[in-house]
């Protein structure tokens, strides 16, 4: 069965690389994937597997072996980032503005050529693979609850479900896998600080909201070092300060203060929400201003079933060779495949896409974010070995 999947891969290896440049050309926001929505319909419809439509531009789709059996679902996400690409490569993103820089045109093109490959060995095999591809990952509140709601995992019942991300951390050829907690949960913080503005050469007149919003900032990051367990690690960071109508003389009447807050423990992770809203108005109070807090709680902590895998990571091996699987840390990023793995037995894994022979080794969510494209070969084969093993 491996020999015959390594070929199949590498027969459907340049339409993979193909479909991937197509999708990074043509990139979609979240929640407004109707273009790459209605291309993995056609391109699905046009081999015979049965289609529908989910959450609007999601898509699902079954292959049934020739028995009933096991249903294993296969995941991808298909929506973009709002980034500029920098990259100068043929297929440079045609929308300003809209990139994949993170890799979800690598997942939708590696679940297209999976589906094309299991539903040429439909026969081989007992049990239902259910292909699903997402809309909405990179944004809260994300497109799998959505996906859940409408039933995407029954009608067959899902058993297990997998999902890969690519990762520039890694070589391409190699895999990670953690077993276990996973990924942090993700929550966004809105703080707007109202205070009495004027001119700059007069701050005993005024109430300056800048400088209290200092205060906040440092204040806030006691949290972190004396309110954590060091057993369950947490990151809160502010990305976006901004001082509205301020200038180099002017004290504004408002700032906002903008950031997430991730952590690994759920009850933790409520009564943190508390202590940044406590803070906020108290520290806000004493110094004679206002503040509005709004917390948006986002994807939950992502948790690998530890028996599933471990079987994985058997199969990893047995397909790329001991030392082409690498066992992960924890890591404080987040995903809504979180959602999944509340519901079902879900595995979740890194792909290898960095080779720095070739200089391909840019960060995820940058600029100038790219693969090698040989990691396809790895995704594809792997992914239909996990699915034929797991069924």
């Amino acid at each position: 069965m491996i020999e015959k999947i390594r070929s199949l891969s590498e027969k459907y290896f340049k339409n993979a690389v193909e479909t991937r440049r197509h999708l990074h050309s043509h990139p979609e926001l979240s929640f407004q994937e109707k273009e790459t929505s209605d291309y993995i319909f056609k391109e699905l419809n046009s081999i015979g597997i049965n289609v529908k439509r989910i959450a609007n531009t999601g898509i699902i789709a079954e292959i049934n072996g020739k028995e009933k059996g096991k249903v294993i679902a296969l995941r991808a996400d298909i929506d973009a980032l709002p980034i500029n690409e920098d990259n100068d490569v043929s297929y440079k993103s045609v929308q300003e503005n809209v990139m994949h820089a993170c890799g979800h045109d690598v997942h939708t093109a590696s679940l297209l050529t999976v589906a094309k490959i299991l539903n040429q060995l439909k026969e081989e095999f007992t049990g239902t693979i259910k292909l699903i591809f997402q809309p909405a990952e990179e944004k809260i509140p994300g497109g799998a609850q959505q996906i859940i709601e409408e039933g995407g995992l029954k009608n067959p019942d899902v058993d297990i479900i997998f999902g890969q991300h690519v990762d520039p951390d890694l070589e391409t050829g190699t895999v990670g896998f953690k077993a276990n907690e996973y990924m942090a949960s993700s929550d966004e913080f809105y703080i707007s600080v109202f205070g009495k503005g004027g001119h700059a050469a007069m701050p005993w007149k005024l109430i300056d909201p800048v400088v209290i919003s200092a205060q906040l900032i440092t204040s806030l990051q006691t949290i972190i070092s004396r309110n954590t367990n060091v057993n369950s690690p947490s990151v809160l960071s502010f990305g976006k300060i901004t001082s509205l109508n301020g200038a180099v003389n002017i004290i504004p009447n408002e700032v906002k203060i903008e950031g997430i807050f991730r952590t690994f423990n759920e009850e933790w992770r409520k009564e943190a929400h508390k202590l940044i809203i406590s803070l906020c108005e108290n520290i806000v109070k004493g110094m004679g201003a206002k503040a509005k807090i709004k917390i948006i709680q986002g994807y939950p902590v992502l948790i690998n079933d530890e028996e599933q895998t471990k079987k994985s990571v058997i199969y990893a091996q047995e397909y790329l060779g001991k030392k082409n699987v690498i066992m992960l840390e924890r890591r404080m990023t987040a995903e809504d495949f979180a959602y999944y793995s509340l519901k079902k037995t879900a595995v979740y894994y890194r792909l290898g896409t960095a080779n720095k022979s070739k200089g391909i080794d840019s960060p995820l969510h940058s600029s100038t974010f790219n693969v090698d494209e040989d990691s396809l070969k790895t995704s594809i084969g792997l992914m239909t070995y996990l699915a034929l093993k797991s069924l």
